[in-house]
C-alpha cells in the first residue's frame, strides 16, 4: 500500500507556527509506547495482530504507519486487513506473504513529526518438529548422548526430555544434563534404571507453544558387554558440552555450559583464568554444568575454564567471553547537530538514529525557535541576598529573553564595571571577591535586547564567615570499640548551622545507621561531634565534617583506621595431589591494618567428624601463599581451609576448598598382636589387631580359621572382616553379627567381594588382604 518513504527521518513537515513569545504551551510528540516484534502462528485463536503506538503531544498527535518503508494509506486506500485504533495498527486475518515485514509508527502534530523504532512481524511454524532417532543400546556404566533436532529459530526456546510418558520429565542431576543451546541429552554413566523411552520436548515462549519428538528407546546392556570394554579404553573423563567463545551485550545475562562423560561421574569446576574467583554476579546450577553470569559488565571479559575431574583423570575446556555495548557505529548525523543563523523555519522535531549489530536506537528532540523581550516575571532577583565576609559572592541574573540580552549592573545609583574585585559574567551573574561590609546595599540587574528591556533588584547583606575551629584528628579504633570524632566551627549568630558527616564522600544517614553512628550536637558551643559505636572493619575510611549555613560552609577531614583480626584468605586451590600429600595455593585476605603473622591449615575428611590441625607443616609464615600438606591418608576424600593470624588474633576461616581424594598407596603399618592357637576339630585360629589406619575401610580385630590343617589335604579358609560396608551382607547364624565369612577352596585362589580380596599360601602361612587397591600381609 502507498508509496515508498525515506528510511532516515528528518524534522518532518508540517512546520510548527512561529511563536513571538515563549508562552506557547504546546509541544511535539513524545513516544510513550512503541511497537515491538511479533511472532504470529496461523492457528492463533485471536486471528489478528495488534501493533501498539502511543505518543504524548499537545495538540494530540495523529498517526500513520509504514511497512517495509511503504506508507500504509488507510484513508486513501481502505483495506480489509488493516485498521487504526487510536494509534494502534490492527491486522485482521494476517497472511505471511502480505503482512510479514518491518513496521514503523509515525506520530505528528503542528510542532513536528517523530517515527518509532522498527518492529518486525514474523510468522511461526505450526507443525515443524523432530526427526525420529534409532534405538540406542548402551552398556551399563558407559556414557551416551541423545540428539534433539531443534525447531527452526523463532526466538528463544527451552528444552526438556520426557521419560516414558507425558508429563513425566527427566530430572537433571550430576549424571544427566540437557543442553539449552542444542537440546541434546547427555548421560555421563548409563545405569539399568535408565532403560525406557525418551522424547525431546521443546517450548517457545514467543510462540506460546510446545512440541515433542517421537520416543527414542534406550536399552542398557550388561556391564560385561563388549561395548563396555571399548569405553574403558577411552579417556576416563571427556568434556562433551563445550561453551564457545561468546559475545554478550552489556548488562545482559548469559549462560555457559560444560558437561563431561565419565565413570566415576566427573565433578565440574569453573574458574576465570587469571582471577582468584568467579565474578560476584555468577551462579552455578545443573549440578555444576551451567555457569550463569547476570548483568554482565566490562570487568567480566576474559577467558573462562571448566575442568572435569574424577578419580581416574581430568579434562578441561577454555573459551573467551567478550562484552559489547549498544554503541552506535554509524548514525544519521554526527554526535552533535549544529545550527547557524536560526530561523523560525528550523523549529520542529529532530531524531538521531543509531544502529549496530544489536539493533537500532532513536533519540528525539524538539527545537523551538522563539523571540521575546526580557522578563523577570518567572525568575526575579531575591529581595534579600546574603554573602560571607572575605568570601566570594555570586548574584545571578536570569531573565527569560530571546535573543540573549545585554547585561548591566548598578549598586544604588552607581553603575558597576569590571574590576579586580567585581566582574559581570557572560550569563549576567555578578561576582564580588573578598566581600566586606562596604559591599552591602541594593543591587539592580538590567537586561536589554532588540525586543525590549527589564530590570530586577535585591539587597545584599554580608555575614561573618563560617570556619572550622576544632577539626577532627586521625585516629585508630579496634573492632568492637568506640571513638568520638570532634568537630566545632564559628559562624554568624544570625544564621543557623548544620554539621554534615560523610565517610568516603557518602553522607551518613543517622536514622538508618543508628547502631553504629551517633551525632553529638552542642549548638551553644558550635560543635557537632560524631560517635562511632561497635566499630567494624567497614567503618574504616576518610571522614569529612562539614559545617554549613545558608551562606557558606567549611570542612575538615580525618582518617579512621580500624584494626582487628585478618579477614578470610582468598579461594583455596589444590594445585597437585599425591597419596599422602597435596599442594595448596591461596590468596592473601584483608590485613585490617595489622600484618599477617601466620597461617593455619585445617582439613576435614569423610572419616574425621571435625576439623583438625595438620601436623605438617605446623607453622606457616604470613608472607607465603602456598604450602605442601603432608601426613594425609591415602585414598581418602579431603577438604581444606586456611585461617590467618595477626597480633589481634585469628580471623575467619576461608571458604573450604573443593573436595579431593588422595591417590591410593600400599599400607605402611602391618597389623599387630598376630596370634594363633588351635581350635576344635583340627582348626587353627589366627587373630590380629589393626593398630593404625593402614588402608581404607578395615578396622578392629579380625579372626580367621584354617580348617583341616593337614599338608595332604587342601585347606579351607574362613576369613572374618570388621567393616561397615560389609555389615549389610547376609549373616550366618553361627557367626558374630556384623562379620563377613569368605571361603577359599585351593591354594592361591583369589576370592573377590565388594569388600576385599583374600589370598592364601599354605606353605608359608602368609595371608594377604586387599581392600580397594591397598594390600597388607600377615605373617605367622
Amino acid at each position: 500500500h502507498g508509496s515508498p518513504s525515506p528510511r532516515m527521518p528528518h524534522h518532518l513537515l508540517p512546520h510548527p507556527p512561529h511563536p513571538d513569545t515563549v508562552e506557547a504551551t504546546g509541544y511535539g510528540p513524545i513516544f510513550e509506547e512503541e511497537p515491538v516484534d511479533v511472532v504470529y502462528t496461523e492457528d492463533s485463536p485471536d486471528g489478528r495482530i495488534s501493533m501498539n503506538c502511543r505518543a504524548r503531544a499537545n495538540p494530540p498527535a495523529a498517526y500513520r504507519w509504514r511497512r517495509d518503508n511503504w506508507e500504509i494509506k488507510l484513508m486513501e486506500q481502505p483495506d480489509e486487513h488493516y485498521s487504526l485504533v487510536g494509534g494502534n495498527l490492527v491486522i485482521s486475518n494476517p497472511r505471511q506473504k502480505k503482512h510479514a515485514g518491518t513496521y514503523i509508527c509515525v506520530a505528528h502534530n503542528i510542532y513536528g513529526t517523530v517515527i518509532s523504532k522498527e518492529a518486525r512481524v514474523k510468522f511461526g511454524c505450526k507443525n515443524a518438529f523432530l526427526k525420529r532417532r534409532e534405538t540406542r543400546s548402551l552398556s551399563e556404566k558407559a556414557r551416551g548422548r541423545f540428539c534433539c533436532v531443534p525447531l527452526p529459530k523463532r526466538g528463544q526456546v527451552s528444552y526438556r526430555w520426557i521419560f516414558n510418558e507425558f508429563p513425566v520429565f527427566l530430572n537433571m542431576d550430576r549424571r544427566r544434563f540437557v543442553s539449552q543451546r542444542t537440546g541434546n541429552l547427555y548421560i555421563s554413566k548409563v545405569e539399568a534404571q535408565d532403560a525406557g523411552n525418551y522424547s525431546c520436548f521443546v517450548s517457545s515462549p514467543v510462540l506460546g507453544k510446545s512440541v515433542f519428538s517421537k520416543f527414542i528407546p534406550l536399552i542398557p546392556l550388561p556391564p560385561d558387554d563388549g561395548e563396555f570394554d571399548r569405553y574403558l579404553c577411552k579417556k576416563a573423563t571427556l568434556i562433551k558440552v563445550e561453551f564457545p567463545d561468546t559475545t554478550a551485550l552489556l548488562a545482559s545475562n548469559i549462560t555457559l555450559e560444560c558437561f563431561a562423560l565419565g565413570n566415576p561421574i566427573p565433578h565440574i569446576v569453573w574458574r576465570k583464568v587469571d582471577a582468584t574467583d568467579l565474578p560476584a554476579n555468577h551462579e552455578i546450577s545443573e549440578s555444576g554444568a551451567a555457569l550463569h553470569l547476570y548483568n554482565v559488565q566490562y570487568e567480566d571479559v576474559g577467558a573462562y575454564e571448566c575442568e572435569a575431574i574424577n578419580t581416574k583423570g581430568k579434562d578441561w575446556h577454555k573459551a573467551w567471553l567478550y562484552v559489547e555495548c549498544e554503541r552506535l557505529p554509524r548514525a544519521s548525523w554526527p554526535s552533535e547537530l549544529k545550527f547557524s543563523s536560526l530561523t523560525f523555519a528550523d523549529s520542529g522535531m529532530y531524531q538521531c538514529i543509531a544502529e549496530n549489530y544489536w539493533g537500532i536506537k532513536y533519540a528525539n528532540a524538539e527545537l523551538r525557535v522563539i523571540a521575546c523581550a526580557p522578563t523577570f516575571e518567572f525568575n526575579p532577583l531575591k529581595k534579600q541576598l546574603l554573602g560571607a565576609r572575605d568570601g566570594r559572592v555570586l548574584i545571578e541574573c536570569k531573565p527569560r529573553a530571546a535573543p540573549r540580552p545585554r547585561f548591566t549592573w548598578s549598586k544604588g545609583k552607581e553603575l558597576l564595571f569590571n574590576s579586580s574585585r567585581i566582574s559581570i559574567m557572560f550569563d549576567g551573574t555578578l561576582e564580588i571577591l573578598n566581600a566586606t561590609k562596604n559591599d552591602e546595599g541594593f543591587y539592580t540587574c538590567f537586561a536589554e535586547n532588540d525586543r525590549g528591556k527589564a530590570n530586577s533588584s535585591g539587597y545584599l547583606t554580608i555575614t561573618e564567615a563560617t570556619s572550622i575551629t576544632v577539626a577532627p584528628e586521625d585516629t585508630e579504633v579496634t573492632v568492637g570499640g568506640e571513638v568520638v570524632l570532634a568537630c566545632s566551627a564559628s559562624y554568624d549568630p544570625m544564621l543557623d548551622i548544620a554539621f554534615i558527616w560523610a565517610i568516603d564522600f557518602r553522607v551518613i544517614d543517622f536514622d538508618a545507621e543508628w547502631q553504629h553512628y551517633e551525632r553529638i550536637m552542642v549548638p551553644q558551643e558550635g560543635s557537632g561531634n560524631l560517635r562511632i559505636k561497635n566499630a567494624q572493619i567497614w567503618h574504616e575510611g576518610r571522614y569529612t565534617c562539614t559545617a554549613q549555613t545558608v551562606v557558606d560552609g567549611d570542612a575538615g577531614d580525618v582518617n579512621v583506621f580500624v584494626v582487628g583480626v585478618p579477614g578470610p584468605p582468598g579461594v583455596i586451590r589444590v594445585e597437585d595431589i599425591g597419596d599422602t600429600w597435596v599442594k595448596l595455593l591461596w590468596t592473601k585476605g584483608a590485613e585490617h591494618n595489622s600484618p599477617i603473622l601466620s597461617y593455619t591449615i585445617q582439613t576435614s575428611s569423610t572419616d574425621l567428624l571435625q576439623l583438625e590441625r595438620l601436623s605438617a607443616p605446623s607453622f606457616l609464615d604470613g608472607t607465603v601463599e602456598r604450602a605442601d600438606v603432608t601426613d594425609l591418608y591415602p585414598w581418602m576424600e579431603y577438604q581444606f581451609r586456611i585461617i590467618a593470624t595477626n597480633e589481634y588474633g585469628s580471623g575467619e576461616a576461608s571458604i573450604p576448598s573443593l573436595k579431593i581424594k588422595t591417590w591410593d598407596a600400599p599400607p605402611v603399618v602391618s597389623p599387630a598382636d598376630v596370634e594363633g592357637y588351635g581350635g576344635r576339630n583340627g582348626e587353627i585360629i589366627i587373630t590380629w589387631t589393626v593398630t593404625e589406619r593402614g588402608f581404607a575401610d578395615i578396622f578392629g580385630k579380625c579372626p580367621f580359621w584354617l580348617k583341616n590343617a593337614n599338608a595332604r589335604k587342601r585347606p579351607t579358609l574362613h576369613f572374618f572382616l570388621m567393616s561397615s560396608p560389609c555389615s549389610k551382607k547376609k549373616k550366618k547364624k553361627k557367626h558374630e553379627p556384623g562379620k563377613l565369612k569368605l571361603t577359599s577352596q585351593t591354594n592361591g585362589v583369589r576370592v573377590a567381594t565388594e569388600c576385599f580380596i583374600a589370598e592364601l599360601d599354605t606353605d608359608a602361612f602368609l595371608m594377604t588382604v586387599s581392600s580397594s587397591k591397598h594390600q597388607i600381609m600377615l605373617h605367622k
